[in-house]
């Protein structure tokens, strides 16, 4: 079964966005797995995923609609460690989460959103704002 790579920070808006998206692809929860990723920048206490109130948000959210769940970590740069882990696991999708930058943003802080669509080898599902009305751009 093909297996969907969420990978998730602790802004509790950009998960729900990305539950949205993938809860409303045209497939049915029995044909994709879902394995959920936080990559850790600095942890020193130790942290685990599934401590994240986010990670667990989206494993209740996602198994509510019937998905299979999982958890995994990483530490380091994290659009890097979003790609590798993609690789290693051969996943089918990567969904990240995007928000609205100014080109000065961008530039001076980066995006791993940018730096993931950029560099992915599989393809990247970007989930937009809540309630986006994307008909005015």
């Amino acid at each position: 079964m093909p297996t969907a790579l969420l990978a998730v920070d602790d802004d509790e808006s950009h998960v729900e966005r990305q539950i949205e998206t993938l809860v409303g692809l045209p497939f049915s929860s029995d044909e994709l797995t879902v394995t959920i990723l936080h990559v850790f920048s600095e942890n020193p206490s130790g942290a685990s995923v599934n401590q994240l109130k986010t990670a667990r948000l989206a494993a209740d959210r996602l198994g509510e609609a019937g998905f299979e769940t999982a958890f995994a970590e990483r530490s380091g740069d994290p659009a890097a460690e979003i790609l590798e882990h993609a690789t290693e696991n051969d996943v089918a999708l990567i969904c990240v989460a995007g928000r609205k930058r100014s080109p000065t943003g961008k530039a001076l802080f980066g995006s791993v959103t940018q730096d993931v669509i950029l560099s992915a080898e599989r393809p990247v599902l970007v989930a937009g704002e809540l309630g986006d009305d994307r008909s005015a751009a």
